[in-house]
């Protein structure tokens, strides 16, 4: 049974150092600032100059600064990190963290790959520390509100997301061979999750880049997921589709036995179902996006309660993107059990930490470890 260690002083704000000082990492710096509930002591990143620019323009003092997490974790009293760094440096950074004895707020993709994922859900039963995703998208009061809708829709049978937008970021994302599934749609997928209470079977998909589209990998795809108990998940985005973009969020229908909700993924959802209500819009009372996931694991640290992003929950969310990539690779359709077996494989493996296979061997499965139950260390 795997556990997490609570902070001891639970009146003060909790000590943190983030990791990454690019251009997320600079949302989340002005982030941490203004917070009540932390207190930013220290800024890690490979280009140290870069780090103290960021910290200089956003005028931020007795700030430590390094090349690596190690090199300040204890001088400053650390009691969490902040992982902001590119996916390929997750697993190692988080790693690093735990092992240090220290819990972790990650942005997604938990891990640049299922089998790395894996890894880390052991890591943080054989640390004895949480280790979280950032699932930013999940924190919006009329998200909250439409899953409270969802009733009113009998037997949920369809959802379909329409996702279109023309962002020109620059940078890595253009380069990677599949930028929207491997860097957007795990959100989309996440919430699916979350809307239906109800986890992945398998999934079919098509990826391709327009013509005209400025990224060198695929950069448009369409996905169909089945659930448990034969729900569809539909799933159509661009990153190249200027005029007429939807939200960042993108466009949601839920269609059941009893009606249909409709989302743009900004406004109060619109329901037309028996008993449907017209609720309050629900007050999620700790922020939207990233102070979203902030507060979530502030208060996981406070009261052990496990958070929505916890890395073994989170794994199926990745799973739904790995099958996609896969699918699309392959033309083929992929068993979502199957996939997590290959990784599991792969994970114990590959794995070099002693403790972090120890644990992976003594699942048995990926299906076992990520069943496992979750408390607080007594």
């Amino acid at each position: 049974m795997s556990a997490f260690a609570l902070l001891v002083n639970s009146a003060t704000p909790v000590r943190v150092i983030q990791v990454g000082a690019g251009g997320m990492g600079r949302v989340w710096l002005q982030l941490l600032a203004d917070s009540s509930t932390v207190h930013l002591v220290g800024l890690a990143d490979l280009d140290v100059e870069a780090a103290r620019s960021a910290l200089v323009e956003m005028g931020l003092s007795d700030v430590a600064v390094a090349a690596s997490l190690s090199e300040i974790a204890v001088s400053t009293g650390a009691e969490a990190v902040i992982n902001v760094t590119v996916p390929a440096a997750h697993h190692p950074v988080n790693i690093e963290a735990l092992f240090a004895g220290l819990p972790v707020l990650c942005e997604k993709p938990i891990a640049p790959t299922l089998s790395r994922a894996l890894s880390l859900a052991a890591a943080s039963e054989a640390s004895g520390q949480l280790l979280m995703t950032s699932q930013s998208r999940r924190y919006y009061p009329v998200l909250a509100e439409l899953k409270q809708q969802l009733g009113s829709l009998g037997t949920i049978g369809m959802v379909t997301t329409e996702y279109s937008m023309a962002p020109r970021f620059g940078g890595f994302r253009e380069e990677m061979d599949s930028p929207l599934l491997l860097d957007m749609s795990i959100h989309a997928f996440d919430v699916a999750r979350y809307l239906l209470d109800a986890d992945p079977v398998s999934v079919y998909c098509e990826s391709f880049n327009p013509g005209w589209s400025w990224y060198q990998g695929d950069s448009a795809a369409t996905a169909i997921f089945e659930f448990e108990n034969g729900i569809r998940y539909t799933y159509v985005g661009s990153w190249c589709s200027p005029g007429f973009e939807t939200s960042w969020n993108g466009s949601w229908r839920v269609s059941g036995s009893a009606g249909t909700a409709l989302w743009d993924g900004e406004s109060r959802p619109r329901v037309d179902g028996v008993g449907a209500g017209s609720t309050e819009s629900a007050d999620a009372g700790v922020g939207e996006t990233i102070a979203g996931s902030l507060a979530e694991f502030i208060a996981a640290l406070r009261t052990g309660q496990v958070p929505s992003g916890e890395v073994h929950s989170n794994i199926l969310s990745l799973a739904m993107v790995e099958g996609a990539v896969r699918s699309a690779e392959t033309r083929h359709r992929v068993v979502i059990d199957a996939l997590l077996a290959e990784a599991y494989a792969e994970a114990v493996r590959v794995e070099q930490h002693p403790d972090v296979a120890a644990r992976l061997h003594g699942w048995g499965s990926a299906a076992a470890g990520l069943a496992r139950e979750h408390q607080v260390l007594s």
